[in-house]
């Protein structure tokens, strides 16, 4: 698990300034996987305090530029966010509870899938979402 100091040294590499909110956020995000503004939001006043929600989204739109973080959105989802980064992963939705699993790519190496006509589109990236029910939605 990383430390303070490991987001320390993440936000530097990317050239953002290392703040409290953004260390917060990261750390947020990498103990939640796939978790809402909201749970971020509580995840980061329960470990560090007072935060506004407006705080909260800029440093995650700036995490996600910066690629340190990952947005999915799967249908009928609010936002959710990421650590893992540098992959193509996929990931699986339960469509009665909405948890959410990673995936790892489905076949070879990122896109993970061939196109059957790219259109002239030179691809680097294919976005993936199974879904089912997960083992507790199942029984």
């Amino acid at each position: 698990m990383p430390t303070t100091t490991d987001f320390e040294r993440m936000l530097r590499e990317v050239a953002l300034r290392v703040t409290r909110p953004r260390v917060a956020v990261l750390s947020a995000v990498h103990d939640h996987p796939h978790a809402d503004t909201d749970a971020i939001i509580g995840a980061v006043r329960e470990r560090f305090g007072q935060v506004s929600h407006q705080a909260v989204y800029d440093v995650l739109h700036a995490l996600t530029d910066a690629g340190l973080v990952r947005r999915i959105q799967p249908r009928g989802s609010v936002a959710r966010y990421e650590s893992r980064v540098g992959d193509n992963h996929h990931h699986v939705v339960c469509r009665s509870c909405g948890a959410i699993a990673d995936v790892d790519c489905v076949v070879g190496t990122a896109p993970c899938l061939t196109e059957s006509d790219d259109h002239g589109f030179t691809i680097d990236e294919a976005e993936v979402i199974f879904w089912g029910l997960c083992p507790d939605c199942s029984t």
